[in-house]
C-alpha cells in the first residue's frame, strides 16, 4: 500500500501570489485536486497515469480518443469535466507525439501550455507529467524543469496596470514513485532558480524613467540587506574619476543620471578563496548617444540593462540556495543619451587600464563601460570572470533568439558553460576568438578602436573586451538574442541567463569542472 507522504519544501510568492509546490507518492486513486494533469501520446498510446485512469473510467478514456478528436500531438490540449467515475473535477489531457523518449525542448513545451491551459481555471493541480521519459534526462531534472517552466508560464508583468489578472493557481503537486532526498534538492533548486529569473524579469521590465543607476544601486543596497552573505559597495562618477575610468565615464557623459558602479560580494563559504566575478552591462538606456540610433531602434532599449539584472538575479538565487561559494557581482549602470556633454566620434579616452580607446562609434558603448569593470574586477583576484551583455545586434543575426553567443579565453570554461547550458536548458553556442580578428579594431591615433566594422561583430566586440581580460579565465556572454523577446506589442524579459550562470556555479560547487 502506497501511503500519501507529500513533502511541501517551499511556499513562493510570484507575482503577488503564493504558490506551493509539492513531490507526491500517494497512488492515482489516492490523489484529490481539482484537476490532474496526464500525457497521452500519438494514436491513442496511453502514458502510465492515463492507463490508470482509463481503467478507473471503465474504458471510457480509450474510447474518447479512438474517436480521432485528441490526436495527442506535442503541445496539444485536451480538458474534461466530470469525467465519469473519476474523482477530479477537471481532466487535462496533453498531447506527446509518438511514444517514445521526449527531448527536452518539447517536454519543457508539454509543461508549459498544460499549466497555460489550466491557469485561469483551478487553484490545485496534479501532474503526472514527470513520469514522461525524456532523452538522456533523470527524473530530479524532470522535476526541475517542471517547476521552472511553471513559474514561466505563470509570470506577469502587470505593475503598471490598473485591471490585474492574478492567477487563482495556488498548489501543483508533482507525482513521483517514491521520494528521494536527490527530488528535494531538485525541488528547492528550481524554487530558488525561479525566484532568481523573477527578480531579474522584474527589475528588466521596469521603464527607464524608473529604472536608472540609481535605482540599481538600491536594489543592490536591498539585496545587501536581505542576505546576510552579501555586502555591497557604490563606486560614484567622482571615485571613477579618481581612479581614472574614463571610458565608464565617456558613455554617460551627455546623461543627467549618474552613472554606479555598483559591487556587490556573496561570501557563502567559510574559507575565502579566489572568487569568481560576474560583470553585468548596466545600460538603463541605450539612445546610441551622438551616434543616435533611429526612433524604431530605440523601442526595447530599456533593456540594455539585462547584464546588470541578470548578475542581481543570480546573486539572489545563490544566496537562496546559500552555495558554498565567493562570487563577486559588478554592475556598471549607465545611461547613453546625446548632448551638449556628450562623447563624439573621434574622440580618444584613457581606459583604467591605461590603454586608449578611440571612440569611433558612440553606440558601441557597452564594451566601453565593461573594459574598465573588467579591469576593475582585478582588485577582487578573481580566478573566473563572466561578463554578461547585450552587447551587440550581430548576435541575434548570427544566432537568433535561442542561443546566447559565447567567446572564452580558457576552454574548460568555455566548455563548462556549456554543459550548465545543456542541462539548465539556457543555452550558449562558442564563436571563434582568433587573434586574426583583432586586426578590425585598429586605430591610428589610439592602442585601439571601440568598434571593428559590421563583418564579424559580435567576436570584434568580444575581441576588444579580451584585451582587459588577459589576467584571469574569462568568458563573455552576448544576451542580446536572449535576455528579451521584441515581437511588435509583445515584449518582455526572458530571465535568461540565470539559469545558465547558476546551474555553472551548482557545477562549480559540486566540483564537477575543477578546472573551469
Amino acid at each position: 500500500m502506497t501511503i500519501l507522504y507529500p513533502v511541501i519544501l517551499h511556499t513562493f510568492r510570484l507575482s503577488g501570489a503564493h504558490m506551493k509546490f509539492t513531490l507526491d507518492a500517494a497512488m492515482l486513486s489516492k490523489q484529490q485536486a481539482d484537476c490532474i494533469i496526464i500525457g497521452i501520446y500519438e494514436e491513442a498510446e496511453l502514458s502510465p497515469a492515463a492507463k490508470e485512469l482509463n481503467k478507473m473510467s471503465e474504458g471510457y478514456l480509450q474510447k474518447f480518443l479512438k474517436k480521432g478528436e485528441f490526436q495527442g500531438k506535442i503541445g496539444q490540449t485536451f480538458l474534461f469535466y466530470a469525467l465519469l467515475h473519476i474523482p477530479f473535477e477537471r481532466v487535462l489531457l496533453v498531447g506527446c507525439g509518438k511514444k517514445g523518449p521526449l527531448n527536452a525542448k518539447d517536454y519543457r513545451k508539454i509543461v508549459s501550455v498544460s499549466i497555460k491551459a489550466l491557469q485561469p481555471k483551478v487553484t490545485q493541480i496534479i501532474s503526472y507529467l514527470p513520469e514522461l521519459t525524456v532523452e538522456k534526462k533523470d527524473l530530479s531534472w524532470k522535476i526541475k524543469h517542471a517547476v521552472e517552466v511553471t513559474y514561466q508560464a505563470l509570470y506577469q508583468f502587470d505593475q503598471f496596470k490598473t485591471k490585474k489578472e492574478p492567477s487563482h493557481l495556488r498548489e501543483v503537486r508533482l507525482a513521483v514513485p517514491k521520494l528521494a532526498k536527490s527530488l528535494n534538492t531538485a525541488l528547492t533548486q528550481a524554487l530558488c532558480i525561479s525566484k532568481g529569473v523573477e527578480y531579474t524579469k522584474n527589475l528588466a521590465n521596469l521603464p527607464s524613467n524608473i529604472c536608472t543607476p540609481s535605482y540599481l544601486a538600491n536594489e543592490a543596497k536591498k539585496l545587501a540587506k536581505q542576505y546576510k552573505n552579501i555586502s555591497v559597495k557604490i563606486l560614484e562618477e567622482k571615485d571613477m574619476k579618481k581612479l581614472g575610468m574614463n571610458a565608464f565615464l565617456a558613455v554617460a557623459k551627455g546623461s543627467q543620471e549618474d552613472a554606479k558602479l555598483i559591487c556587490l560580494e556573496y561570501k557563502g563559504g567559510k574559507k575565502t578563496k579566489n572568487p569568481v566575478a560576474l560583470i553585468g552591462k548596466g545600460i538603463t538606456f541605450d539612445t546610441g548617444g551622438i551616434s543616435l540610433k533611429p526612433s524604431d531602434s530605440m523601442v526595447g532599449m530599456k533593456y540594455d540593462m539585462c547584464g546588470a539584472a541578470t548578475v542581481l538575479g543570480t546573486l539572489k538565487a545563490a544566496a537562496e540556495l546559500k552555495l558554498p561559494l565567493h562570487i563577486v557581482g559588478i554592475l556598471a549602470t549607465a545611461e547613453n543619451m546625446p548632448s551638449g556633454h556628450a562623447a563624439k566620434p573621434e574622440d580618444i579616452v584613457v581606459s583604467l587600464s591605461g590603454q586608449t580607446i578611440e571612440i569611433m562609434n558612440t553606440d558601441a558603448e557597452g564594451r566601453l563601460v565593461l573594459c574598465d569593470a573588467i579591469t576593475y574586477a582585478e582588485r577582487y583576484k578573481p580566478d573566473t570572470v563572466i561578463d554578461i551583455a547585450t552587447l551587440t545586434g550581430a548576435v541575434v543575426i548570427a544566432l537568433g533568439y535561442h542561443a546566447t553567443g559565447m567567446l572564452s579565453n580558457h576552454e574548460p570554461l568555455s566548455l563548462a558553460l556549456q554543459d550548465a547550458g545543456i542541462e539548465s536548458h539556457d543555452r550558449v553556442w562558442p564563436l571563434p576568438l582568433w587573434e586574426e580578428y583583432q586586426e578590425q579594431l585598429k586605430s591610428p591615433f589610439a592602442d585601439m578602436s571601440n568598434v571593428g566594422g559590421r563583418a564579424a561583430g559580435t567576436i570584434t566586440a568580444a575581441c576588444f573586451l579580451s584585451r582587459f581580460a588577459k589576467k584571469f579565465h574569462w568568458a563573455h556572454l552576448d544576451v542580446a538574442g536572449t535576455a528579451a523577446m521584441m515581437s511588435g506589442n509583445d515584449r518582455y524579459a526572458t530571465g535568461r541567463p540565470v539559469p545558465l550562470l547558476i546551474q555553472y556555479l551548482i557545477h562549480r560547487a559540486e566540483k564537477k569542472h575543477a578546472k573551469n
